[in-house]
């Protein structure tokens, strides 16, 4: 349902998302002035303070286009899914720094902000773009239908931005001793931010499916070993 409210309301009503722009916005020194824009900071604020605290919380939660991938994933059949190899999903999550650094870098050397109708889907909520801005949003989602969340993982510039200031926080999540051979985790995670024992914190969006599965004494090998020792089944 969270979803749904995102895309629906911050989506369509509202087209409020952050953007690359804001970062160029702030590089400039040319944000809005706050008292014609209070909307427009609460949700800055929200998106950079949640970050801080919990991770790329904005990203898996919040945002109306990857919302908007996450519905596709649920109603897309699995058996059109293809996951990338490992080395490939590695190397692919790199794009979208490449992607930040180089947006900055252009708009910092005098080139127009409108560049981001190129790097970001998330004008098709206002129903506005040209020929070739909706042939490279059909392209994408098209993708997506084979390639889960590949926007959000792989080309997303305020995911790579949410992701630098994620990776410099201390938020928590829990692991046990076993995880450092487990892979279970690793194959749960829809976001390639598990890497062996391992969490990406730049990569992890909070969907919290790691932390269910470590809650979860009917599936979490760790459970399940206790158990053994135990001597006692647990109940399914």
């Amino acid at each position: 349902m969270s979803l749904v409210l995102s895309v629906a309301y911050l989506g369509f009503y509202k087209a409020s998302l952050v953007s690359i722009v804001d970062i160029f916005w702030a590089l400039q020194l040319s944000l809005p002035t706050f008292t014609t824009a209070v909307p427009y900071y609460f949700l800055i604020a929200f998106a950079v303070g949640s970050t801080v605290l919990w991770g790329r919380f904005y990203c898996g939660r919040i945002c109306a286009f990857g919302a908007l991938t996450q519905l596709m994933h649920r109603v897309v059949p699995s058996r059109f899914r293809v996951e990338p190899p490992p080395w490939l999903d590695r190397c692919a999550l790199n794009i979208k720094y490449v992607i930040l650094v180089g947006a900055i870098l252009y708009a910092l050397g005098g080139g127009s902000n409108l560049v981001y109708w190129y790097i970001e889907p998330f004008w098709m909520f206002t129903l506005s773009g040209n020929a070739v801005m909706w042939t490279l949003l059909g392209t994408l989602l098209l993708a997506t239908v084979f390639v889960r969340n590949l926007y959000c993982r792989y080309l997303c510039a305020v995911g790579a931005g949410l992701g630098v200031l994620s990776s410099l926080t201390a938020f928590p999540i829990k692991r046990w001793n076993e995880c450092q051979t487990c892979k279970l985790c690793e194959k749960v995670c829809e976001w390639g931010a598990i890497q062996g024992p391992t969490i990406i914190k730049s990569e992890c969006v909070r969907c919290d499916d790691c932390e269910r599965l470590y809650a979860s004494e009917s599936k979490c090998p760790h459970w399940l070993i206790l158990a053994k020792v135990k001597g006692h089944v647990l109940p399914r």
